[in-house]
C-alpha cells in the first residue's frame, strides 16, 4: 500500500497552550473527516509552526486524540519575512490506496491565504 502526504495548515489566535492545542485538533480533525482516514493508517505526522507559536507542541493534540503509537515530529518553520504570522502546518503520511489526485489538503481559518487554489469558493476549505 502507498504513503502519501497530507497537507493542512491553520492559523492560530493566541500564543497559548489552550488555543494551539484546540487548532490543531480543529485541522486533525479537519483532516482526518476529509480523507476519510481510519487512525490506524496514519504513518507519521510532522507539525510545523511559526516562530511565533512556542507555548505547546501541537503533536499534543494528536496523542491526546488517541495517537499513541503515531511518529510525531515538531519544529519551526523558516522565519521568513512578510510570511503568514501564528500559522501551524500539518504533514500527515497516510497507507492508503486513494490517488494522489484525490487527496484532499485542508487550509483553514486565515491559512486559507496560503493556497487560494483549495481554499476558494470553488473548492471547500477542506479540500
Amino acid at each position: 500500500m502507498p504513503v502519501r502526504g497530507i497537507r493542512g495548515a491553520t492559523t492560530v489566535r493566541a500564543n497559548t497552550r489552550e488555543e494551539i492545542l484546540d487548532a490543531a485538533r480543529e485541522l486533525l480533525e479537519a483532516m482526518v473527516k476529509a480523507n476519510d482516514i481510519d487512525g490506524e493508517d496514519v504513518a507519521s505526522a510532522w507539525f510545523t509552526t511559526t516562530t511565533d507559536l512556542n507555548a505547546e507542541f501541537p503533536a499534543v493534540a494528536a496523542r491526546q486524540m488517541g495517537w499513541t503509537f503515531v511518529p510525531l515530529m515538531c519544529g519551526h518553520e523558516m522565519n521568513v519575512p512578510g510570511s503568514l504570522p501564528m500559522c501551524l502546518r500539518v504533514l500527515m503520511h497516510v497507507n492508503t490506496d486513494v490517488s494522489p489526485h484525490d487527496v484532499h489538503h485542508v487550509y483553514i481559518r486565515g491559512a486559507s491565504a496560503l493556497r487560494p487554489d483549495l481554499s476558494s469558493s470553488t473548492h471547500s476549505t477542506a479540500r
